[in-house]
């Protein structure tokens, strides 16, 4: 990628106790860009957002960010330094409202002005949180759910959001609206984002450059467009659903960089 990067993340080892989940990963995140990582159930994609954002401390390697050293950083750190993870399966506090959701977002701000004309930002992407914006936050449908975990992650200001699984339970109509969103606050806020899904065909849509994450290792690199284009990606992500069960199934047998 051309551009200087915002995010650099370069060689990070990172365990669950004794078992490793990534292998000496190495990716970029250019400013104002949407990278994605794509890579079968398990292969480690969460486990790289939730090193970045400092929930997981790695054994080793370099994460950069804005040319800062962030690595080893507590999470509220990391979001105070202008990172936001919007985690998968959304972790939104069930009991709070919508309203008091999206002000735990921004904790770590002082700028009270800004922070309430980010409310009324959160609140014109996704009109439906401002309806129900006193309404206890489980009680909310799953889509409703995800835009208020985004919008949370948006009212910590980032320069850099990290997305993990947004269409996670959603229909695919919900899931296009959601990716559109995502889209308009990347071209309009010039939000960073990095993008983990498992839908491989929105997000190669959606995203500028892409990795392939096999078994913890980056095994492929290149923009999306071209990734589309490669008959491995074609079989194992973009097929048919039927094919992509197979290819799925097969994926671990086949190494890409052979």
């Amino acid at each position: 990628m051309s551009a200087a990067p915002l995010l650099k993340v370069a060689g990070i080892d990172t365990f669950y106790g004794p078992i490793q989940a990534i292998r000496g990963v190495s990716l970029e995140v250019p400013e104002g860009r949407i990278v994605t990582v794509l890579g079968a159930n398990g292969a480690g994609k969460t486990t790289i957002l939730r090193t970045i954002s400092g929930v997981l401390d790695p054994d080793r390697g370099e994460i950069a960010f804005q040319g800062q050293d962030i690595m080893g950083l507590t999470p509220d750190r990391v979001m105070r330094a202008g990172i936001c993870h919007s985690p998968e399966g959304r972790e939104i506090f069930p009991f709070l409202t919508v309203a008091e959701n999206l002000r735990m977002g921004s904790y770590t701000r002082a700028d009270k002005d800004e922070v309430a004309r980010d409310l009324e930002m959160c609140f014109g992407y996704f009109p439906r949180l401002k309806e129900r914006a006193d309404q206890r936050a489980g009680q909310l449908s799953g889509g409703e759910q995800q835009m208020l975990a985004i919008s949370r992650a948006l009212m910590g200001k980032p320069r850099l959001l990290l997305l993990d699984e947004p269409s996670l339970g959603l229909s695919p109509i919900l899931t296009l609206q959601i990716f559109e969103i995502v889209k308009r606050i990347n071209r309009e806020r010039g939000v960073a984002i990095l993008l983990v899904e498992q839908n491989a065909h929105i997000a190669l849509q959606t995203a500028d450059y892409g990795y392939v994450l096999e078994v913890g290792r980056i095994v492929m690199e290149d923009t999306c467009q071209s990734l589309m284009q490669r008959d491995d990606i074609r079989e194992f992500y973009l097929g048919h659903k039927e094919e992509g069960a197979r290819g799925q199934r097969r994926w671990k047998k086949k190494k890409l960089w052979r």
